[in-house]
């Protein structure tokens, strides 16, 4: 097992901001959409410190990072009130799809930026964006996973039924114990990276 201290730290630092606008779009989102409480706790912010979780934001990426997994890991979740949303459940659905979205976003500016800008397609510039690109397609679907509280979970919620999401919401207190099954299993390559690789295949990170 080769552990790179230095591209660690580039992971990590693209992580952090990653999960920064990740969080920050979902915190806009709801207040856009009715609900000021994010705003209230000061989570509309690129301030990388008001959103760290410190387990997903830096104990899941250390043990990622020295057990050569896929480097992924959450921010401290923004509040939502949902009562003060204009349409809750249409209107939570999309602050859950905020974050993800956001990461998408991210991925193809930095993809944009190394075949735009960047002449050379190798230095510590390229990789550094080449980084960007598949951490943030990595967040993207590893929130869109449909498992309660991960985005794709609220999302599917919102989706569904009331009666089927009710079902579907009792398997909210047992999210973080199926997301690290997922994660410390080959379950995580089987969902995650089939999307993952099809979607990179399609941006210009070369």
């Amino acid at each position: 097992m080769n552990f790179d201290p230095l591209a660690a730290a580039i992971g990590f630092g693209i992580l952090l901001i990653s999960l920064t606008i990740h969080e920050a779009a979902h915190a806009w989102t709801a207040d856009r959409l009715g609900d000021p409480t994010a705003r209230r706790l000061g989570r509309v912010s690129l301030n990388p410190l008001v959103h760290i979780d410190w387990i997903g934001t830096v104990l899941l990426p250390i043990i990622a990072a020295v057990s050569n997994l896929p480097l992924i890991g959450w921010a401290k979740p923004v509040p939502v009130s949902v009562g003060n949303l204009r349409h809750p459940r249409r209107d939570f659905m999309l602050v859950a799809a905020a974050g993800p979205i956001s990461n998408l976003l991210q991925a193809i500016a930095w993809a944009l930026v190394l075949r735009v800008i960047l002449a050379a397609p190798d230095g510590d510039a390229a990789y550094f964006l080449q980084r960007a690109v598949i951490i943030n397609l990595l967040l993207m679907f590893f929130n869109l996973i449909p498992i309660p509280p991960l985005d794709g979970g609220n999302v599917l919620a919102g989706l569904l039924p009331r009666s089927a999401a009710s079902v579907f919401n009792q398997i909210r207190p047992y999210g973080v114990l199926l997301l690290y099954g997922l994660v410390l299993s080959n379950g995580f390559r089987l969902i995650v990276m089939p999307p993952y690789e099809f979607i990179l295949s399609w941006l210009p990170t070369h």
